[in-house]
């Protein structure tokens, strides 16, 4: 089986510093798995690593999509396996490294995708169920979800509507519960790097790098988005761009914008930290404070390079 590395957490504790060290050690590559560093022109907001920064280190999935594109986990799986097939034909190690944990999720445990078999069937199912929720609310049809397959519905946030109707479609299109769809096998021996930290110290260095990112020129950066479209784009809900939509419309002051973000952002890096806990079976480290050390992730990454994993 393929060996790929995974470094995940949220955002401002050190992901990018760490990957470009790791794979300078271990002859790497970094394939990004962060759902908004896909999209060409939004550098700032996403916290997309820079050339100087990358060092030379070949990154990969990262200004793959314009910001009008529609980018889904399906297309990361897609595009992820086939550039970790090209680093590993040329002898070098897969670093796959952010926070968007279903995109990781799909990839690392092979998940069978609505999207992988998207036809025409497919589109009318999403737009029905797309139209229901604007109408009713995620929660209607996550609670429809949860009368037809409740292990399903069990395993999704009643306000993640992507998922389920995802999960709809897979029930409605197979006429197999989604809970008894079988399992694909997983195709990679991954090993997951967590980076964490005391979660005051979190909050406040995320703060900090918003008002970094104010300073770079975020603000330019959203007013562009915005012009594209604003929140009618699929990039146009990243956070950083949404909670400055009032800002520009005259709606809220610009100051009750940027706190909104940091907001959003504490938010999204709690929810992060939850769900990492709950899978990839994720070996925790903490480089920030000095509890931890890059040396111990390096050992535990040679350990686990030396195993060879049969495939069942």
């Amino acid at each position: 089986m393929k060996k790929i590395l995974l470094i995940v957490g949220p955002t401002a504790v050190g992901k990018t510093d760490l990957s470009i060290s790791l794979a300078k050690a271990l002859n790497g590559e970094v394939i990004s798995g962060d759902s908004m560093q896909v999209y060409r022109k939004l550098d700032i907001g996403t916290a997309k690593v820079t050339p100087e920064e990358m060092a030379g280190v070949p990154h990969h999935l990262i200004d793959v999509a314009d910001v009008d594109q529609r980018y889904t986990v399906a297309d990361f799986k897609q595009q992820a396996s086939q550039a970790i097939d090209t680093i590993t034909r040329h002898g070098h190690l897969p670093l796959v490294v952010g926070g968007t944990g279903f995109y990781l999720q799909g990839l690392v445990e092979n998940l069978s995708l609505g999207a992988d078999n998207y036809d025409q069937k497919s589109q009318m199912i999403r737009e029905h169920w797309q139209q229901v929720a604007l109408e009713k609310g995620p929660a209607f049809v996550w609670h429809h979800l949860n009368g037809i397959d409740p292990k399903a519905a069990g395993k999704i946030p009643v306000n993640n509507i992507r998922r389920s109707i995802r999960a709809l479609e897979v029930i409605e299109k197979t006429g197999k519960l989604f809970s008894k769809q079988e399992k694909p096998k997983p195709v990679y021996d991954y090993l997951t790097i967590g980076l964490t930290t005391d979660r005051k110290l979190l909050y406040q260095r995320i703060n900090q790098r918003v008002d970094l990112m104010m300073k770079k020129g975020l603000l330019d950066e959203a007013q562009w988005l915005y012009g594209q479209g604003g929140l009618e784009l699929p990039a146009g809900k990243g956070i950083g761009y949404r909670e400055l939509v009032p800002y520009f419309a005259g709606q809220q002051s610009l100051a009750a914008c940027v706190e909104k973000i940091k907001q959003d952002s504490r938010h999204y890096a709690k929810r992060q930290l939850t769900w990492f806990r709950h899978h990839l079976n994720t070996h925790w480290f903490d480089l920030v404070t000095g509890k931890n050390r890059t040396e111990e992730i390096e050992e535990e990454i040679e350990a686990w390079l030396k195993k060879e994993r049969k495939v069942d």
